[in-house]
């Protein structure tokens, strides 16, 4: 097998990291620990949660009680004061005004607590239902963000490793082309090239240190697509062995993945819980037009007295009081709508158009997953040949190359046949470094549309890194 450069090409880039490279499990752990994206889908989850708690407290007992503290005052701002001879006011010891009366101020206080359960209301019982099968929507959908996150990772992973491949095939290009620009300009100073040589030299090994220089840039854009999941830097990551399995997706038959993911997909699965969520929604909306009973059961106690009532020289004293008993009170109220301005048949209107929409976008969700399923099962069958055919190209292109080159030593090719052969090897090689990597992705993203991918996908994935 000559895979001479790539070979070597690897192995200078993995050397510095092999002793603490971090794997893909590793990344995956980071992930499920700061993914900011799987932690909303997880609280909204919970949120959602908690609305099958509220709609059910409805059905339960309600308990209110209420405590009132009143005071009044009958001589208000028209009070009148003794006075003397002259006219003026008499005071007292303290040297306030002498009223001439004072009826004082009353006070009364009101205790009552209600209990009251809801007997007869089908609209509450629906939207439990409602609150019910949104709640398991919301956990379906937290189930498909989790296996999302799986080839999230892997995705953002792999293509790390794909754009450092990348640096690395340009950089050993551009060597090569450095090369390839001494000697052609070693062959002008002693006459056995035109200048046109060395410059097509240079041209090509301008150019490629502009990709060096794209291709570092590129690669430290994956590096933070990576971080951005994880929460960690993504330096030192190990990189894909090179004999790969080069397996067919079991079972080998598409209908069988869509038959599995149609049932087993997490996204469908929430798709169908809001539908039947929005069902219950209408027969809330319904319900409406429908009589509700409710029982009551009451107590409620009042307390009056008066407080500073006489004349002057009582001031101060207490007087009067009324201790009132306890009220108890136990009923039923039957409540009946008659006409609520049309606002009824509105809802139901609208929620049969919510359903609709429910509905369109199941089936929405269930074709994309339909032609996700067949395109990744149509991908992983067609990586198996294109792995193969990269490796085929990588050999033939490093032939091509040096064999171009030995003919340029004997004046039977020119410069720009040889930059030529090199500019192919350089994408061969860059070409099978993104099958290999693509065709295991694939693999993941086919078992994550049939809702089948799990850690174990993740643990058989990282088996083949070193």
């Amino acid at each position: 097998m000559r895979l001479k450069l790539l070979t070597v090409a690897l192995a200078l880039a993995a050397m510095p990291f092999a002793s603490h490279a971090e794997d893909l499990l590793d990344a995956y752990r980071q992930a499920r620990a700061n993914d900011p994206v799987l932690s909303q889908a997880d609280s909204t989850r919970l949120a959602t949660g908690e609305g099958v708690v509220q709609a059910r407290a409805l059905l339960l007992p309600q308990i209110n009680a209420q405590l009132s503290l009143n005071q009044s005052d009958p001589n208000g701002p028209s009070r009148s004061f003794v006075t003397d001879a002259a006219g003026n006011p008499v005071v007292d010891g303290a040297g306030n005004p002498v009223l001439t009366g004072d009826a004082g101020h009353t006070r009364t206080r009101d205790l009552s607590a209600t209990i009251s359960q809801s007997v007869l209301d089908l609209s509450r019982y629906a939207d439990l239902k409602a609150a019910k099968s949104s709640s398991q929507a919301q956990d379906a959908t937290y189930e498909a963000a989790l296996q999302q996150l799986t080839t999230r990772v892997a995705t953002a992973y792999f293509q790390v490793l794909t754009n450092d491949d990348a640096l690395t095939f340009a950089k050993a290009n551009e060597q090569a082309l450095a090369r390839q620009l001494e000697q052609a300009q070693q062959r002008f100073d002693v006459g056995l090239s035109a200048i046109t040589d060395v410059q097509d030299a240079k041209a090509q090994h301008d150019t490629a240190v502009a990709a060096v220089i794209t291709a570092e840039n590129t690669l430290a854009d994956a590096r933070e697509a990576l971080t951005q999941i994880t929460g960690k830097p993504a330096d030192n990551l190990k990189k894909l062995r090179e004999q790969l399995p080069m397996d067919a997706p079991s079972p080998n038959d598409p209908k069988a993945w869509v038959a599995e993911a149609v049932k087993s997909n997490p996204s469908i699965i929430a798709s169908q819980y809001n539908v039947d969520s929005a069902e219950h929604s209408i027969s809330s909306a319904r319900a409406g037009h429908l009589p509700t009973i409710d029982a009551t059961l009451g107590y409620s106690k009042t307390t009056a007295w008066t407080q500073n009532a006489g004349t002057a020289a009582s001031a101060g004293t207490l007087g009067s009081g009324n201790n009132g008993r306890g009220n108890t009170t136990v009923g039923l109220t039957l409540n009946v709508p008659i006409f609520s301005g049309g606002a009824t048949q509105s809802r139901v209107r609208q929620s049969i158009y919510q359903r609709d929409a429910a509905q369109d976008s199941l089936e929405a969700t269930r074709r994309q997953v339909v032609r996700d399923t067949l395109n990744y099962y149509r991908s992983v069958v067609a990586g198996i040949s294109k792995v193969e055919a990269t490796k085929a190209a990588v050999e033939s292109s490093e032939s091509a190359r040096d064999a171009t080159q030995a003919g340029f030593e004997v004046g039977t090719r020119t410069i720009v046949d040889v930059l030529i052969a090199q500019q192919n090897l350089t994408q061969a090689l860059s070409d099978y470094s993104q099958a290999r990597h693509q065709f295991i992705l694939d693999k993941l993203l086919l078992k994550q549309t049939a809702g089948t991918v799990d850690v174990k996908d993740l643990e058989a994935v990282n088996a083949l890194l070193q």
